[in-house]
């Protein structure tokens, strides 16, 4: 389920220091942008961070809740985003320097797809 508008509102609010925020609805939860770049998801007015190997031991608490996934042919799908916890919510800024990990894993997220992605030729001009 999507985050409530008021849960997005909080978020908006919350994360402000980082950047422009921005939300969008996919896959039936809510994305959580920054500067165009996907730091996390709510699923149920659950915040879940972006994690990579380098910001896992930031995280580490975060280990002790089930990460962001989906069931897919008989198997678990791990999204690579692990819920925040609740304490962060009564901590503005702990809860931005979470944030900001999850922004820098994010946009190293970005720049490796950007190095790995085919690169498209153009259509020869007649």
């Amino acid at each position: 389920m999507v985050a409530s508008d008021s849960f997005a509102e909080f978020l908006r609010e919350r994360l402000a220091p980082l950047g422009r925020v921005t939300m969008r609805r996919m896959f039936g939860k809510t994305g959580v942008f920054c500067d165009g770049v996907m730091i996390g998801m709510v699923r149920d007015n659950t915040l879940y961070f972006r994690v990579d190997d380098d910001n896992r031991a930031v995280f580490s608490e975060a280990e002790s809740f089930p990460p962001l996934n989906y069931e897919k042919k008989g198997g678990t799908i791990d999204l690579a985003f692990w819920r925040a916890p609740e304490r962060l919510f009564d901590d503005p800024d702990e809860l931005v320097a979470w944030a900001r990990a999850a922004l820098a894993a994010a946009r190293r997220v970005a720049e490796k797809r950007e190095r790995t992605a085919p690169r498209r030729r153009s259509k020869p001009q007649l």
